[in-house]
């Protein structure tokens, strides 16, 4: 699931999630998000944006790590939070990656790659 509020970046990681093999949802916000895991449990990779309105990126983080069954999901912050500080938080959260915008197609897979999530 791919969770920003801006359309485009939605669009762009979408494309290359789809160039990896996956089926992508979308949301908007945190609570978009939660709204999208309660219908699709089976969620297994999540990039989300950290500035986004209703609910951030982080405050979402903090919640999916509180409910029963989301441990294993794997989350990624695609950020343009820049400050190391910001990166730890975000770590300590329950993110298990973090990429800072801009960023590349490359980029995006080669962390997916670290995950060992891809080849």
């Amino acid at each position: 699931m791919v969770i920003d509020d801006s359309r485009a970046i939605r669009m762009i990681l979408r494309k290359t999630l789809e160039n990896l093999g996956y089926e992508v949802l979308e949301a908007g916000n945190g609570k978009e998000a939660l709204a999208v895991m309660d219908r699709e449990p089976a969620v297994s990779l999540m990039l989300v944006d950290w500035n986004m309105p209703e609910m951030n990126g982080l405050e979402f983080v903090k919640c999916l790590r509180s409910r029963p069954g989301c441990s294993q999901v794997t989350l990624m912050m695609v950020t343009t939070e820049t400050e190391i500080e910001q990166m730890i938080t975000a770590l300590e959260a329950g993110a298990n990656e973090y990429v800072m915008k801009p960023f590349t197609e490359e980029i995006i897979t080669d962390k997916l790659r670290l995950l060992g999530i891809v080849a």
